[in-house]
């Protein structure tokens, strides 16, 4: 395709967009979303801040990210759930159910190619929303505020890439579907679907806990813990293309039923095997000013001297929290530093009040060669040495570490409500009555 022909095509999209009611109805909605979990967050920040004379909570624990930055930019996890996706699907249901896909079909270069565009207009679309929390994010730091540059683009990229898994997967059930209402059934049913793999596997273990790990929650989660992994982003990138090229398939109504089948079977395979390649990376990098998903740099260099696999049977539950400071503290740092970490989760209830004594509920047994060694706390410098033991290393010496200052600020969200509540949606309705004329 020429690229007058391309940009045509990338103009009539953008028109398409902009005649689309839902996006409108999308922007409206998205400034409330983000100014109501924007002033929430700060008055939370503020009252742990110690305002009105309160007491102040530690200030290494005050951090913007998860004081600010999370709360605020979770309203677009809840658009890109359930919103987002309606806008997407008008894309190809409304050409389905008007007949304009077939003119399109005639119009010059390849389906894949009008798919892209559609794809780039629906990324740009998705990327227009985020202007309310830019305008928050602005006030925060006209409060005085901090931000921290590498973890807030981190962040900004895992939004990006969960806009672009949204469009996807809706583009993809559009067009195999004959109506925008199946179109969302299905989309919405997926991400049901997701939500019961996260419930399921949670403490489990497995297939199914690999498998959770790149729902869109638990995918988002690590980026808003301040850690980019590859194969994280390099998975939703998979699954976000193998939607658009699904759509492709089955648009091209000239091709018969059958090679859409075939095709869409060895999309899929292609899909799965990538997937599981891509699984396989160990590279990330830990983005967060804190350093939460990472150990000391003398722990990680003395650790690096580990070759051999450590598998770890965790026996308890799933609603365990000392399960969940496990993970948090202990394994996810492990599984970026050392080869290999297997764990088993050994325990036979979610909630661990009807283990008996023969299940051993409450320990946690390191196995290294033919050495193991039971530990029941989950404290970062215990654990640390009993791998230390295990591996014949020297525990590295101790040193004064540079704690982490935080953030504290007791501040009031000031013109917040009025900016995101009054004058965004008149700026949008306004918009929209111009475009209209």
């Amino acid at each position: 395709m020429r690229s007058r022909e391309f940009c045509e095509l990338l103009l009539k999209e953008w028109r398409e967009l902009w005649s689309s009611r839902s996006y409108w109805l999308l922007l409206v909605i998205i400034g409330p979303l983000v100014g109501h979990a924007f002033i929430t967050a700060v008055d939370l920040y503020a009252e742990t801040s110690g305002i009105g004379g309160g007491p102040a909570a530690l200030p290494q624990g005050l951090t913007p990210l998860d004081g600010i930055l999370v709360p605020t930019w979770g309203a677009y996890d809840l658009a890109a759930t359930l919103l987002f996706p309606f806008v997407a699907i008008r894309f190809i249901a409304a050409e389905k159910e008007s007949g304009s896909l077939k003119l399109l079909l005639q119009f010059p270069g390849t389906l894949a190619t009008k798919v892209f565009v559609k794809a780039l207009v629906l990324l740009s679309a998705w990327v227009i929303t985020w202007l309310p929390a830019f305008l928050v994010m602005g006030l925060w730091k006209s409060y005085g505020g901090h931000l921290y540059g590498p973890e807030t683009l981190n962040l900004l990229l895992g939004y990006l890439l969960r806009g672009l898994l949204s469009a996807g997967l809706a583009i993809g059930a559009a067009a195999l579907t004959e109506s925008a209402a199946s179109a969302a059934i299905v989309t919405l049913g997926m991400t049901v679907g997701t939500w019961a793999l996260d419930f399921v596997a949670a403490g489990r273990g497995g297939l199914l806990q690999q498998l959770a790990n790149y729902t869109p929650t638990a995918a988002l989660r690590s980026f808003e813990q301040g850690l980019l992994s590859l194969n994280t982003a390099t998975v939703i990138v998979a699954i976000s293309i193998a939607g658009f090229a699904l759509s492709a398939i089955w648009l091209h109504t000239g091709r018969t039923l059958r090679y859409r089948f075939v095709a869409t079977a060895l999309l899929l395979v292609i899909t799965v095997i990538t997937t599981v390649s891509v699984a396989s990376f160990r590279t990330s990098w830990d983005l967060s000013e804190n350093r939460r998903n990472s150990f000391s740099a003398r722990d990680e260099a003395a650790l690096r001297q580990v070759h051999q696999p450590l598998l770890i049977r965790v026996f308890l539950s799933a609603e365990d929290p000392r399960l969940t400071d496990l993970e948090q503290n202990i394994l996810k740092k492990l599984r970026r530093i050392l080869p290999k970490v297997d764990v088993d989760y050994a325990a036979n209830s979610r909630s661990g009040l009807f283990e008996n004594a023969e299940n051993r509920y409450g320990e946690i047994w390191y196995e290294m060669g033919d050495q193991k060694i039971m530990e029941r706390s989950t404290i970062e410098p215990v654990v640390l040495e009993q791998i230390y033991k295990l591996s014949a290393i020297s525990p590295p010496q101790e040193v004064e570490a540079n704690e982490f200052p935080g953030y504290p600020l007791a501040v009031r969200p000031k013109w917040a409500g009025l900016l995101m509540y009054g004058l965004w949606p008149c700026v949008i309705a306004l918009a929209w009555w111009l475009h209209r004329k």
